[in-house]
């Protein structure tokens, strides 16, 4: 069964109006509880990275 583009846009700005948007408060804090996450998660592979150069590093006695 085919629909129209004209029908499907309708049926796209009834389904738009619907929706719940955030308001700018809203959307800053999870802005920036998002950049907070990436930059945890950016020193904790950081740190993880490191502690397996020096892991590996010791086995294999490299650079001593």
């Amino acid at each position: 069964m085919a629909t129209s583009p004209f029908k499907f846009l309708q049926e796209v700005r009834e389904e738009t109006r619907k929706v719940t948007w955030p308001s700018r408060k809203e959307t800053m804090i999870t802005t920036a509880m998002v950049f907070v996450m990436v930059a945890v998660a950016s020193v904790f592979f950081l740190v993880a990275d490191q502690i397996l150069r020096l892991a590996v590093t010791f086995v294999l006695g490299i650079g001593s």
